[in-house]
């Protein structure tokens, strides 16, 4: 609903004032200027438009002031303030970008796709909704990426559009290389390949542990093993209990042989079996010390029913101010009213000019 408010009403007492003076200007035109014998034959003349206009000018100054101070006292419209409640969870997403997730062992529409393709594009319909997904439109809802080290991408938000914005940033890294085909970084790249699953979820328990929600989750999606960072699994899990944090972990893809994109000698890229292997144990672990569930995702309608699953989470009533925003309209009182009032004082001084 629109609303209208003055953001300094006070202003207004000046119209008291006002009409005081306006009511001794008007007695002051009434008053006799020049004194004669007999005017008698003046009032046979006829009343001119000029002359009707002349006797209205102090009311043309009037209404200029009073819209100069209606004006500083700052009448606004917009939206009047409401309070929206809905059920919503916190989710922090946690999604692994390491090395082993160019593997292409997914199929999209009879096309192969990796998992990392396949993750973002499974998280884009659990958030905004598609097929059986509903979507998550108040939730609040985080995202954190990792390979060698975490880093949050996004922070809680219900601002969905900005974190699917954010979702599509997220890649495999690739090596750079000079014209040479030496790779320039070598180092950070063999790191970044490696997975940091427990800096991962310590990361997110940071960032959930003091919002204030009923139900708060970490979906945690990874193809690997631990094999780098400074957090153990086991002792970021009992953060995440302490501070009632679930964790519902995916494993996508499983242990053994899977075909990963490589470039050949002459620059093509060519699908090469690569071995990887899938730590469920610790993923389990994950989950089930904190109340949560494991799941494993090895195709692509598997991973869909997962997060059907976990679309049916527990939900809590939330109260939040939705949003206030007003515009200023003293401008469409401000410039008329100065208006008037230059007006009335510009023809006093010229054509309505009288004496004394």
């Amino acid at each position: 609903m629109n609303g209208l408010r003055f953001q300094d009403p006070w202003w207004l007492l000046l119209w008291i004032p006002l009409g005081l003076i306006g009511l001794l200007a008007i007695g002051r035109q009434r008053r006799v200027a020049v004194l004669f014998s007999d005017v008698s034959v003046l009032a046979t003349l006829p009343r001119t438009m000029a002359l009707r206009f002349k006797r209205g000018l102090p009311w043309l100054r009037l209404l200029g002031m009073a819209l100069v101070i209606l004006a500083l006292a700052r009448p606004q419209r917009g939206r009047e303030e409401f309070r929206l409640r809905t059920e919503g969870v916190a989710i922090q997403m946690c999604i692994d970008r390491s090395g082993s997730m160019d593997a292409m062992d997914f199929e999209v529409d009879g096309y192969r796709a990796s998992r990392v393709t396949m993750v973002k594009r499974t998280f884009r319909d659990f958030v905004a909704g598609k097929g059986p997904l509903p979507g998550r439109p108040d939730d609040i809802i985080g995202l954190i990426a990792f390979g060698g080290f975490a880093e949050a991408k996004c922070p809680l938000t219900l601002d969905h559009g900005a974190l699917l914005q954010i979702l599509d940033t997220i890649e495999v890294p690739k090596p750079i290389r000079d014209e040479r085909g030496n790779v320039l970084n070598e180092r950070l790249w063999q790191e970044d390949q490696q997975t940091a699953i427990g800096d991962a979820v310590t990361l997110a328990v940071d960032r959930l542990k003091d919002v204030k929600a009923k139900s708060k989750v970490i979906i945690l999606l990874s193809d690997g093993e631990q094999n780098a960072g400074i957090a153990e699994p086991e002792e970021a899990a009992k953060a995440a209990k302490a501070f009632g944090v679930k964790i519902y972990s995916i494993g996508v893809g499983t242990t053994g042989t899977v075909p990963y994109p490589t470039q050949d000698r002459y620059g093509r890229t060519v699908l090469q079996p690569m071995q990887v292997r899938l730590d469920e144990k610790t993923l389990k672990t994950l989950a089930d010390n904190t109340g949560g569930r494991y799941y494993n995702a090895q195709d692509t309608a598997t991973l869909e029913k997962i997060y059907a699953d976990i679309d049916r989470l527990e939900r809590s009533l939330t109260a939040g101010r939705l949003y206030m925003e007003y515009h200023e309209l003293y401008q469409y009182l401000m410039f008329p009213g100065l208006g008037l009032v230059l007006l009335e004082i510009g023809l006093v001084c010229t054509r309505f000019r009288s004496l004394p």
